[in-house]
């Protein structure tokens, strides 16, 4: 009998995850909440199950997910990245349930979700980390505690919440006053986005290159690393561009950080797929951020200098299944690149641009490239969700011939209807800083002159547009 896995997902990570379990010979079960009833993940599901109206609650209702498995016969839950995939209320219900819960357990996401408990986890591992501080007790106590720490290490300060992620919960705090000022802010915030209003201190690492090492786990405890990812083209800490492997030319140096990503999964007793994240200053020293408890956005640019298959192995191994590959089978070839194409005007602060229809949709192809959308041409984008609309990933045997297919792709690439960031991500592509790989998280502070493009400048968009308006108003420019 084939194994029914239900994908608590929507978008591109959804129909990434049911062409895998489809793969595997098992089948999909997608859910959607009313804005979503006409989304491709759920025509290509085996089965399909309405949430409700939503927006967005229903994808983060814990009871109605688990009651959708259990109507379907599904025997395993795929939760994808965001909505609740690092929420170990959702992996302790699916223990509980006797379903099968495609990540870590529940204990280990709780005590990596906390960011306090994970920092104790790697120092006494003996990983490297940023000088930080404990839960910082409420009131005067805890005022005084972050006084003196700013004391002692110097501004700026890093405030973040305990329990946040994905780049919230957290504040920049340049000095004493602004100190005091921002933690019963911050507490307020913390508690609206996550329901726990605990935060703790960071030193600033200024200007670091944010690096970080897919691993992955069985049951066994083997625990194998897939190379390294850079992320340090971000904005408000959110990423925008992933690489990999890693620009850092000291390859003993990215060793050195991989096997101690491997050590850091270890001791915490890691299964399935996970990120190790780390931060490397300017003389190279590097410092452990965090475990990210699911799988990546940018997991598709490791799958493609190792032609591994992440999203199967986490399916494999959450029923049952051993790795089956060692350390040394591992290997790493060429460069690959992604970049998030959103429906966004990055002249506008990247303001979403959700409610406006794609009127005309063309995507690149060819050798080394990989799409992962889930966009059409008539498709709508929704208010209520995320903006990201298709992933662009290409490979190449050298980073020259990487960046030449990923500069071919961008200006071929035409969605017309929406503003999408293609040709604030054409000016990346084109940035000497870029080409040479001198990039950290400061790139686009540095390079403000990204956003001086013409929209109208590239003539396949022109092209598309006026083909569009023809459509539209229904005139057919060859009639007599």
């Amino acid at each position: 009998m084939k194994t029914k896995i239900l994908v608590a997902n929507r978008g591109e990570i959804a129909i990434r995850i049911i062409r895998a379990i489809q793969e595997l010979n098992c089948e999909a079960v997608a859910v959607y909440e009313t804005p979503d009833n006409e989304a491709p993940h759920i025509r290509i599901a085996n089965e399909a199950i309405w949430l409700g109206d939503g927006p967005r609650c229903d994808y983060l209702n814990i009871p109605k997910i688990i009651t959708a498995a259990k109507r379907t016969g599904a025997k395993a839950i795929h939760p994808g990245y965001g909505f609740l995939a690092e929420n170990p209320d959702f992996a302790k219900a699916c223990e509980n349930n006797d379903i099968i819960f495609i990540g870590p357990s529940s204990k280990t996401i709780t005590d990596l979700g906390n960011k306090v408990i994970a920092r104790k986890i790697m120092s006494e591992a003996g990983i490297p980390m940023v000088p930080g501080t404990d839960n910082l007790p409420h009131g005067d106590e805890g005022v005084e505690m972050a006084l003196a720490f700013g004391e002692k290490y110097k501004y700026p300060i890093m405030l973040k919440a305990t329990c946040g992620g994905g780049g919230r919960g957290i504040r920049l705090i340049e000095n004493a006053d602004q100190m005091k000022e921002e933690i019963p802010v911050a507490r307020s915030e913390a508690k609206a986005a996550f329901d726990d209003d605990r935060v703790y201190l960071e030193k600033v690492v200024v200007e670091p290159k944010h690096v970080e090492v897919q691993v992955i786990a069985d049951k066994a405890g083997k625990t194998v690393h897939l190379g390294t990812r850079d992320c340090s083209i971000q904005r408000r800490n959110q990423k925008l561009v992933e690489i990999a492997p890693s620009m850092i030319g000291d390859t003993k140096l990215l060793e050195t950080i991989c096997d101690t990503a491997v050590k850091a999964a270890e001791a915490s007793n890691y299964f399935n797929a996970g990120t190790v994240e780390f931060l490397i200053d300017k003389e190279f020293n590097f410092y452990f951020m965090e475990i990210n408890t699911r799988v990546q956005v940018e997991h598709t640019v490791t799958e493609m200098i190792t032609g591994i298959d992440i999203v199967r192995t986490q399916i494999k191994l959450a029923l049952g299944k051993s790795l089956s590959c060692s350390q040394e089978d591992v290997k790493m070839r060429g460069h690959a690149i992604e970049m998030r194409i959103n429906a966004e005007d990055p002249k506008a602060d990247f303001m979403p641009e959700g409610g406006k229809t794609v009127s005309v949709y063309r995507s690149p192809g060819g050798y080394g490239v990989r799409l992962d959308g889930f966009v059409y041409q008539g498709f709508t984008i929704p208010e209520v969700y995320d903006s990201l609309l298709v992933k662009l990933t290409v490979h190449g045997f050298s980073w020259n011939e990487t960046v030449d297919r990923l500069r071919r792709c961008l200006t071929n690439f035409v969605i017309s209807g929406p503003k999408t960031t293609i040709p604030f991500y054409l000016n990346i592509a084109n940035e000497p800083d870029f080409l040479a790989g001198n990039f950290d998280t400061s790139y686009l502070d540095k390079h403000p002159e990204l956003l001086d493009y013409d929209d109208n400048t590239n003539e396949a968009s022109k092209l598309a547009n006026l083909i569009a308006e023809i459509h539209h108003r229904g005139h057919n420019p060859y009639a007599a």
